[in-house]
């Protein structure tokens, strides 16, 4: 995990053990148990289920219309973030009713920044996916100069996405600040972050782990 320091923590990767004890002891969302820390309105007007699962200015990607949501809180600079997307995707393609909700959350930076707002100006020419695709997949960490190479390089018109932000960059700013409000009425602590199902999860799974929890979850929201 990317921290909100910006240093990375000792060990980014969590055993299914610690994972399952975070889900159980930690705040859950939505009222599946007492939501510590969670009393204050602004909280409560910023932690609802159609904020945090169905914005609908938030991409989703997978299966839009799945019974288990995962909320991403990511960072295009956040190495762990990187590590962890395609690893994520994998999961959600082979269990097929999965929708991932992807937050931009630029905890890193002006380039984290401003590389949240290109993707996101991307979807008005149906681009965001490549646009997206092409950020996250990068190993090095990016500059203005390299965000706008990796966009030109995914097919994106860059003349129309600079017209597209400049014309959409108040309701982009907004939907950030959103973000933003929602991570940290949960009280994430840096990026990578997730909501799985109902469960808070303030960390990186592994495959098997994220399998796990999304078990957790369905069986949590079957009620047994």
């Amino acid at each position: 995990m990317t921290v909100l320091n910006n240093k990375a923590g000792t060990n980014p990767a969590l055993t299914r053990r610690r994972a399952l004890g975070l889900l159980g002891a930690g705040v859950t969302a939505f009222g599946l148990a007492p939501r510590q820390g969670f009393a204050h309105d602004d909280h409560d007007k910023v932690l609802t289920e159609a904020l945090v699962l169905r914005d609908p200015e938030v991409p989703v990607i997978g299966n839009p219309n799945g019974d288990i949501s995962i909320v991403e809180w990511f960072d295009y600079n956040c190495p762990y973030c990187r590590k962890v997307a395609p690893e994520l995707r994998q999961v959600v393609e082979d269990d097929g009713k999965v929708r991932l909700v992807l937050k931009d959350w630029p905890i890193l930076g002006e380039v984290s920044k401003l590389s949240a707002r290109l993707v996101l100006a991307a979807k008005y020419q149906d681009r965001f996916l490549p646009a997206h695709e092409a950020l996250i997949g990068v190993s090095s960490r990016l500059t203005e100069p390299r965000v706008r190479e990796l966009l030109a390089g995914a097919k994106v018109d860059m003349d129309r996405l600079n017209r597209d932000l400049e014309a959409n960059g108040k309701a982009i700013d907004a939907l950030l600040a959103r973000n933003n409000d929602q991570a940290l009425a949960f009280e994430f602590r840096g990026t990578p972050a997730f909501i799985v199902g109902k469960y808070r999860v303030p960390g990186v799974l592994s495959m098997n782990e994220f399998e796990q929890v999304i078990a957790d979850a369905r069986k949590a929201k079957m009620g047994r």
